[in-house]
């Protein structure tokens, strides 16, 4: 198809309609009367070749198509804003903006803690939003970066896009304080044995995939969609979950658990940042990822607290 025969104003019309399910409505959300926007319906049917919205009684659905372009057009019009509000120049100090950023809790209180810290001394009228990822990541990254401004994740879950290293971390166990069966080791055989909490999300946590290797099936009692949960759904009980070191170290002290190491060489994790490559030449992103390697670089140098018991 020749892009330069394509009225970009269709996109947006589009995106209003499959959303709105309502001629009316879509005009009203973008600007245009309602015999424009029937025009604009009319010219998207011909184009595709599909009703895109059928009536059912008294009120449209959209048709199977439809139903595709409607996510497709909320990708294409997040990227022609993006592309459209790129600049040439970016003076952090100065500039009034919000970035957006997708990853896990991990990412967010480990990097994304010191990022803002970083930001409030030297860009104050920078905002930024941590969102939490859902499988969508996995499962269509292109489309799941073209909406933020980076993805803070560890590598072995996405590749084929750009990234800065952030930093590295490893996996320890966490148990409860008093845990009747664990002294100040634990055993293959005590990851075998005991019941474990675990983060929902295997594809965001390299390390469970690594038991499966090690002939070890976890049996799991509890999980959940945040790594920060892990220690109290681990203290008063018999349970054992694995969390990363930084993160388990500064969690350790709210909850009555105790930080060991795994009984196995875990592979470690790099936390890294990936971008869509829309992003690559604007200032402002430029810019960004420069000041996300230097605040990774900061939290990779931060001293540990000395491996063992912790309150």
């Amino acid at each position: 198809m020749n892009l330069s025969r394509l009225d970009l104003n269709l996109v947006v019309a589009l995106r209003a309609l499959l959303d709105e399910r309502n001629v009316t409505r879509a005009g009203e959300r973008v600007g245009l009367s309602q015999p424009a926007m029937s025009a604009a319906l009319s010219r998207l049917r011909r184009h595709f070749g599909d009703e895109l919205l059928t009536r059912v009684g008294n009120t449209y659905v959209l048709t199977p198509l439809g139903v595709v372009l409607r996510d497709r057009s909320a990708t294409a019009c997040d990227l022609l804003d993006r592309v459209f509000t790129s600049q040439a120049a970016f003076d952090p100090a100065a500039e009034s903006r919000e970035f957006t950023f997708l990853g896990s809790d991990y990412g967010a209180a480990v990097f994304g803690a010191a990022l803002s810290r970083v930001l409030h001394e030297e860009a104050p009228g920078i905002r930024v939003t941590f969102q939490q990822c859902g499988p969508a990541v996995v499962e269509n990254p292109a489309t799941a970066l073209s909406t933020v401004d980076g993805l803070v994740m560890p590598h072995g879950i996405i590749d084929g896009f750009p990234s800065v290293e952030l930093l590295q971390d490893r996996w320890v166990c966490v148990v409860a304080d008093d845990h009747p069966d664990v002294g100040d080791e634990l055993t293959l055989d005590d990851l075998a044995r005991l019941p474990w909490a675990v983060y929902k999300r295997p594809y965001d946590a390299p390390a469970a995939r690594q038991l499966s290797m090690i002939g070890v099936s976890p049996r799991v009692e509890v999980s959940a969609e945040y790594f920060q949960l892990l220690p109290y759904l681990v203290e008063g009980t018999r349970r054992v979950a694995m969390l990363q070191e930084r993160l388990a170290r500064r969690v350790a002290g709210l909850a009555a658990v105790r930080v060991l190491p795994c009984p196995f060489e875990a592979v470690p994790l790099r936390e890294a940042m990936w971008w869509h490559p829309v992003h690559t030449r604007d200032a402002a992103h430029i810019w960004l990822r420069d000041l996300v390697a230097r605040v990774g670089a900061q939290v990779a140098g931060t001293a540990d607290t000395p491996r063992g018991r912790a309150r």
